[in-house]
């Protein structure tokens, strides 16, 4: 009998031929739906979800409907199935094991921009190695690191500037923890809830509420997805200071006074999106490198403060409303999967 092929022994394996996964079918509604899998071809990888996360902002608006006709391309997940308002599969931030495929990743923990399903194939190329010193439960924060990542590129914090980042949800919170490492800067993280307090002070980073946060700022970051907040931050920012919008407010229309100090201190507005890389860094930087370096600075485990809860994955239909609903105070919720 001739020896396997250089495509490996795993090739051979049984491949799992069905999987469960989690689909917006109306706005505010959601169910598990099974999916047929193919075998996975020999440049493509089978995994075995271990954990998916939550991301509490785009995710809420895609469940409740509220992703503008105009961007329903431009926010396509990487491997969304279905298109908006639904029925829709979307999520893009699961930790699983590599059941099949080459050599090198079989049975790695590794990190996919996929929605939330048990099992799934997908190009091998898609995949990243989660680092051996950082849990694959903590894992679940990369892409919401990945976000915060492309915040500060675009904030361009310099050493000794004061900062504010207006929003303790987990983008918001891990831009302060970010910024926060830059030798002299200031920075304060500003919420309306006085509890995100303690998860500030486990990032190790300095908490405000509203009418305590101090003006005359260099920079200020704005994360709360309120249009309040980022009224707030056109206060606190000083003259030509920059503002750095990262909420997407989806289909809300977002009123804020131009007409005062914008002008006439020529303050600087600037939106910041994932999607994008900053410009100074595209001739050298890819997603993937971006997305590495993101994994990588998850080997903090004061990070850990920023999971809020975990479920079973077959609780999600039942639990979606209530981890999606304006009211939620969720950080990053975690569902786990069975084997």
């Amino acid at each position: 009998m001739s020896a396997p092929d250089d495509v490996g022994r795993n090739r051979y394996v049984a491949t799992k031929t069905s999987a469960t996964a989690f689909w917006v079918t109306n706005p505010a509604q959601g169910e598990l739906r099974c999916e047929q899998l193919s075998p996975p071809a020999q440049d493509e990888v089978l995994v075995r979800t271990l954990y998916s996360g939550i991301s509490r902002g785009t995710e809420s608006l895609v469940f409740n409907g509220r992703v503008p006709e105009s961007e329903f391309s431009r926010m396509r997940a990487p491997f969304q199935s279905g298109e908006f308002p639904a029925p829709v599969k979307y999520g893009y931030c699961n930790v699983g094991r590599v059941e099949q495929g080459p050599d090198a990743l079989l049975n790695k923990t590794i990190f996919c921009l996929f929605p939330h399903q048990d099992h799934y194939i997908v190009p091998a190329s898609a995949v990243l190695e989660v680092p051996a010193n950082v849990p694959a439960k903590r894992a679940v924060l990369a892409a919401n690191m990945e976000t915060a990542i492309n915040g500060v590129w675009d904030a361009e914090p310099m050493l000794g500037e004061r900062i504010s980042v207006i929003g303790a949800g987990v983008v918001g919170a891990l831009v302060a923890y970010l910024c926060a490492q830059v030798p002299g800067v200031t920075v304060q993280l500003v919420d309306i809830n006085p509890e995100r307090r303690q998860l500030a002070e486990q990032l190790g980073v300095a908490f405000c509420t509203p009418e305590k946060a101090t003006y005359d700022q260099d920079c200020v970051i704005h994360a709360s997805g309120q249009s309040a907040g980022l009224r707030h931050a056109l206060e606190l920012v000083g003259s030509e200071g920059r503002i750095i919008e990262m909420s997407w407010f989806g289909e809300g229309d977002v009123a804020i006074p131009l007409g005062g100090a914008f002008h006439s201190q020529r303050l600087t507005l600037k939106a910041s999106q994932v999607g994008q890389l900053s410009p100074k860094l595209r001739p050298r930087w890819d997603y993937q490198r971006r997305l590495r370096l993101a994994l990588s600075l998850l080997v903090d485990e004061r990070l850990d403060a920023l999971i809020s809860g975990e479920s079973d994955f077959a609780q999600l239909p039942t639990l979606a409303p209530k981890l999606f609903g304006r009211g939620s105070v969720e950080l990053c919720h975690r569902l786990s999967y069975s084997p």
